[in-house]
């Protein structure tokens, strides 16, 4: 049985499917369609993150596979539709990088509300900005709105809680009277009233046709004035033209985007020239722990499958 591996995963789990499998490993296979297509010609079993497209084309050049691990846990990029009807098993890293998502959240709301950690260029070059940056908001005692509440989410409330945050959450999937929101001591809220109470909101949903552009200029305008978004979860969720602009006016105080609508960001983004912006390259759940967690939990669930069936 040959197992194709398409980006990046930890060498210790290539290595202990390679002692039971044949093992193509290229971790920049994605970047190379036309020879990653005819390496699956036979590939039993597929694993990749969230750059290589399992549509329909490389459905149709991969005849014998059987089963699809993500390095991760967004499936936007699989045709999970597709490998359904084919019977193909489709196996997220559900909970494995959660941790690293959360803590990324967590940093971001205390960078940007602080907002004293991008001055280190006028510092050293000479200025001395201690006036403007002594209107830093601490975190303790401010609002964060999640929008989503599955187990990143949760996760983050936890996190947020202990610095001493309050923490609001939206999810049509968490009904009101979920036992959750007890226990969390999250408070429930609908997305309009959430935007409208939160110091900081940090996204936590899938991109779906749902949520596809669910953070625009209107709810921007729900938002606090001065208040700070994080998104690390799909950059088609956010309206990035929106976003730029109420950075511009001061609408917000500040954001962090791991994400994008496409990716790499292109030049000439509306984002390039925005304020108090973070930008980092889709690696909010990508940690040396949790590459480890990530690739052991799909190497084992791959092999095991595999071995099963």
């Amino acid at each position: 049985m040959k197992i194709v591996i398409t980006e990046f995963m930890d060498l210790d789990a290539v290595r202990t499917l390679q002692d039971r499998f044949v093992v193509s490993h290229e971790p920049t296979l994605v970047d190379r369609r036309a020879e990653l297509l005819a390496l699956l010609a036979d590939a039993t079993a597929l694993i990749v993150r969230n750059r290589t497209q399992v549509d329909g084309e490389l459905l149709a050049a991969a005849p014998r596979l059987r089963v699809v691990g993500r390095l991760g846990v967004g499936l936007d990029n699989i045709d999970v539709t597709a490998c359904r009807a084919r019977g193909i098993e489709v196996f997220p890293a559900t909970g494995a990088n959660a941790l690293a998502v959360a803590e990324y959240v967590v940093a971001s709301v205390m960078v940007l509300l602080r907002g004293a950690y991008l001055s280190s260029a006028a510092v050293a070059a000479g200025q001395w900005p201690r006036q403007a940056l002594s209107e830093g908001r601490e975190t303790a005692g401010r609002t964060l709105g999640l929008v989503g509440f599955g187990g990143i989410g949760q996760l983050t409330a936890r996190l947020a809680q202990a610095i001493g945050m309050r923490v609001l959450a939206c999810d049509p999937l968490v009904p009101a009277d979920a036992p959750a929101w007890a226990a969390s001591g999250v408070a429930h809220r609908e997305l309009e009233q959430l935007l409208a109470e939160s110091d900081a909101v940090s996204l936590h949903v899938p991109l779906t046709a749902q949520t596809r552009g669910l953070i625009d200029a209107n709810r921007i305008e729900l938002m606090k004035t001065q208040a700070v978004l994080i998104n690390t979860a799909r950059g088609g969720i956010v309206n990035e033209a929106a976003l730029a602009q109420a950075l511009h006016s001061g609408k917000l105080g500040g954001a962090a985007l791991d994400v994008f609508d496409h990716e790499p960001l292109a030049a000439g983004s509306p984002l390039a020239t925005a304020p108090n912006l973070i930008l980092t390259p889709h690696i909010g759940g990508v940690t040396r722990e949790s590459n480890i967690r990530v690739s052991t939990l799909i190497a084992a669930k791959v092999a095991d499958f595999l071995l099963a069936t």
